[in-house]
């Protein structure tokens, strides 16, 4: 798919989900690593990462174009436009768009399982911690690396 291909496509996801036009432009943009798409303030520009498509198929790419116009229209209609406000959130869900993207084959996350030697008390961490210096919150027990998951 070219960016001409996916102008048609948003043009047409906005009249069909949306009952308005979109009147700017669309286009891939490779830079975008940890996001599925951007829609730009000041220009109304929207950019949508490739791998969305590529990686992950049609109907991802369709939730992300559907969460990008869901900003585009209420930031046009001076309503919340934000990730936080109920109007977006609303909006998103009628027209089940994606609420967050997936992750890309080059992103991974960690997992780290702590457990307190004392009481047995679980801690799930997405970042190490320095064993020597934090203790349990409840009976000030030792920690300890119980696994460490990765997700792909």
């Amino acid at each position: 798919m070219n960016n001409a291909a996916l102008q048609k496509l948003v043009e047409k996801i906005s009249v069909e989900s949306f009952g308005q036009s979109f009147n700017y432009n669309v286009t891939f943009n490779t830079r975008l690593r940890t996001t599925g798409g951007r829609y730009d303030l000041r220009t109304h520009n929207i950019d949508i990462n490739p791998k969305m498509l590529t990686e992950h198929g049609v109907e991802t790419l369709q939730g992300v174009i559907k969460h990008e116009l869901c900003h585009y229209h209420l930031h046009l209609n001076n309503k919340g436009y934000r990730h936080r406000d109920c109007d977006f959130k609303k909006l998103l869900a009628k027209v089940e768009g994606l609420r967050f993207a997936p992750l890309n084959s080059n992103s991974s996350a960690h997992a780290y399982n702590y457990v307190c030697t004392e009481c047995g008390q679980l801690y799930v961490r997405k970042r190490r911690i320095d064993l020597k210096k934090y203790v349990c919150s409840r009976c000030h027990g030792r920690l300890k690396l119980q696994k460490e998951v990765m997700y792909k």
